[in-house]
């Protein structure tokens, strides 16, 4: 009888630790309950590479010992223990089928684009939109938001268009890695943000910062591509030979899903906009600049419009067209010197206080003594606090006129 109670310990401990294998690996890569605070990649990772070998290992051990409550066990046993091992079947097939990132999230199959003056898209929606080798591409936000990752080429020149609607990230990287074009895969997420693993290594890349944090390539850091977000309007306005990619047909319902994504309005908590100023879900404008960073309150633009400052000694211009949702984001020098705006009282045009030339909301001089001029973008981007707090250690914030760590 104590071989047997033994035996019936293992099977328990084996359960035990299948169900937990299981679970866990995808409950860390999740938005589950408490899953996404803590600094658990490392776990998932080795979960990840491990769970099939701790899986045959454990069920090995598991019906080794089933075999032989069967023979001398109680009839309970034999009823109850193959039930558990039919419930770890279902656990298998959710956890392994149905709630991985890569089985919820699909890449596009039809890949288009169409020309600006045929497109049928909603104007007011938003992209993100680059320019790359001379050709400009837009991709809306509530296509890329949920594929996560679009690997296309401009001229050319790959590109990885990426976008993460929990943390509202779009960035744009080259999939280039060690000199070979690379492949990803979506895993799931660490701090609520999209992880993606490279087919060639394994490692994991943070969609926010495009840093790999954990695997063979742990700390490399693939280069970003500048891009913007804006209304297509405006878009089209800045670059009206532009394609612009079309819905994947196939996908209709889940593009559907995120119609109210763009104005933050959405049921879910995840991802709706806390309408109050620097709470978790508040939408903020985040600039980086060497080794510092700061964010901006988007209410804060909103009202005013306009709003002047430095970041790690660049002086910048934050401004926001008409639509309410069209961001720009300069470095206010001209010939190494900065200017001083003010918005125009139709809120369409720039004036800088130095020569009261005009300027429009494309950071082109199309008045005054500075005509013809341009002032060079600055890489911006509209996100959630928490997200911009997370992946930007001491970020600062600007209030009124000053800054401060929050």
């Amino acid at each position: 009888m104590k071989r047997i109670a033994a035996k019936r310990l293992l099977f328990i401990i084996a359960l035990l630790l299948l169900f937990s294998a299981e679970i866990l690996h995808i409950y860390f890569l999740m938005p589950f309950p408490g899953s996404q605070v803590g600094d658990t990649v490392s776990y998932a990772y080795w979960l990840d590479r491990w769970v099939v070998w701790i899986r045959g290992l454990v069920l090995f051990l598991a019906i080794f010992a089933l075999i032989a409550v069967f023979k001398k066990g109680r009839v309970w046993e034999k009823i109850a223990l193959p039930l558990i091992l039919v419930a770890y079947a279902f656990v298998f097939f959710a956890f392994n089928f149905r709630l991985p990132a890569d089985k919820i999230f699909y890449q596009p199959v039809n890949k288009n684009f169409t020309n600006a003056s045929d497109t049928d898209m909603d104007r007011s929606k938003l992209v993100i939109g680059l320019v790359i080798d001379g050709q400009a591409k837009a991709y809306p936000i509530q296509l890329i938001g949920y594929h996560h990752q679009v690997i296309d080429t401009l001229g050319e020149t790959p590109v990885m268009v990426t976008y993460c609607t929990v943390c509202r990230t779009g960035r744009v990287f080259s999939p280039m890695v060690n000199g070979k074009q690379e492949s990803f895969r979506l895993v799931g997420m660490d701090h609520f943000n999209a992880v993606f693993e490279d087919a060639t290594t394994g490692s994991w890349w943070q969609q926010a910062t495009g840093i790999s944090i954990t695997g063979p390539l742990k700390g490399y850091a693939l280069k970003e591509f500048p891009s913007s977000q804006m209304t297509l309007d405006a878009w089209l306005r800045q670059n009206p030979n532009s394609l612009v990619m079309k819905p994947d047909t196939l996908f209709m319902d889940r593009y559907f899903k995120l119609e109210d994504y763009d104005k933050g309005t959405m049921h879910s908590d995840l991802v709706r906009r806390d309408n109050a100023s620097w709470q978790h879900n508040s939408w903020i404008v985040g600039v980086a600049n060497n080794y510092s960073s700061k964010a901006y309150d988007w209410n804060d633009l909103l009202q005013k419009r306009i709003i002047q400052d430095s970041v790690d000694n660049m002086p910048i211009l934050l401004t926001i067209e008409n639509d309410s949702a069209s961001f720009h984001a300069y470095d206010r020098r001209i010939d190494d010197a900065p200017l001083s705006f003010r918005i125009s009282d139709n809120k369409k045009l720039l004036v800088d206080e130095n020569t009261h030339s005009s300027w429009n909301m494309d950071g082109l001089c199309i008045g005054g003594s500075l005509r013809g001029k341009r002032l060079i973008p600055v890489q911006s981007y509209n996100e959630f606090w928490h997200s911009w707090q997370t992946f930007h250690k001491n970020a600062k914030v600007y209030v009124g006129n000053y800054a401060t760590i929050k």
